[in-house]
């Protein structure tokens, strides 16, 4: 997912709004956070986020369990919350990622900057993500007392991986179109509200996130993916990662185009 960035004090006009990843400083002077803060941040908001998304799964299935469209709700509302909140709350560390292919987006886009991503950064955002989504569901299983098992729900099909492709590019459009619009401050909820649409308007209820998906694996729950699944649905989501990228910077050109076609 993603939070607010801003162009340094200083910038000129036409800078090109780029990606998500942009945090404040860690000290007077510095760019952003040291890169060991800002995986931490990454590696908690990541684990999180799985945390709410399994054990909100599993408390649905326990309250309501003969409706799975009443579960669904339920799992879907304490998601949406959950995630909007913890961007509000870890986006001005780490820029609140907590997913690959954001990160992905935000190393491709802001390379050429000097103050863009390094690989060290995506390498040590990765790390944090993948780990921390396994960590949320390990915690999420021992916080109801459910075993750590690999899942065993099947979901692929060519609907729900078509669904992964669209729920990802929405998510990273959604992302990426605030940022360059400029409208940094509703990033928060609007991801939350559109993950939480997203779970009732694709057949794959919106995974859409690499490191989620991973973590799901290892809870046999409502929330939960098989292996077999897990790469398809995670190159589904690398798909539609690249279509959201696309569709920003046709929809959301950098200052400097839309300026000379103004």
């Amino acid at each position: 997912m993603s939070a607010p960035a801003s162009a340094p004090a200083g910038a000129p006009v036409d800078a090109p709004v780029d990606a998500p990843v942009r945090a404040p400083a860690d000290a007077p002077g510095s760019v952003r956070a040291v890169l060991w803060r800002r995986a931490l941040g990454e590696l908690l908001g990541t684990g999180m986020l799985v945390a709410v998304v399994v054990g909100s799964g599993i408390a649905a299935a326990n309250l309501s369990p003969d409706d799975v469209g009443l579960q669904l709700l339920e799992n879907s509302i304490a998601t949406a919350l959950g995630l909007a909140v913890l961007i509000a709350v870890l986006g001005p560390l780490s820029g609140a990622h907590f997913n690959p292919v954001v990160t992905l987006a935000d190393w491709v886009l802001g390379r050429r900057d000097p103050a863009g991503p390094r690989l060290g950064d995506l390498g040590a955002y990765l790390a944090a993500q993948v780990s921390g989504g396994i960590g949320g569901a390990l915690l999420a299983n021992a916080m109801f007392g459910e075993p750590t098992t690999l899942a065993t729900t099947q979901r692929v099909s060519g609907a729900t991986l078509l669904a992964e492709v669209v729920a990802t590019a929405g998510l990273v459009l959604v992302i990426l179109g605030l940022l360059r619009a400029g409208c940094d401050t509703l990033v928060a909820p609007a991801v939350g509200a559109y993950i939480g649409a997203a779970y009732w308007f694709t057949s794959s209820t919106s995974f859409a996130n690499p490191a989620v998906t991973v973590g799901r694996m290892f809870s046999d729950t409502f929330a939960g993916i098989a292996p077999g699944s897990v790469l398809p649905f995670v190159l589904a989501q690398l798909v539609g990662g690249a279509v959201g990228v696309g569709l920003a910077a046709l929809l959301y050109p950098a200052r400097s185009e839309a300026a000379a076609r103004s």
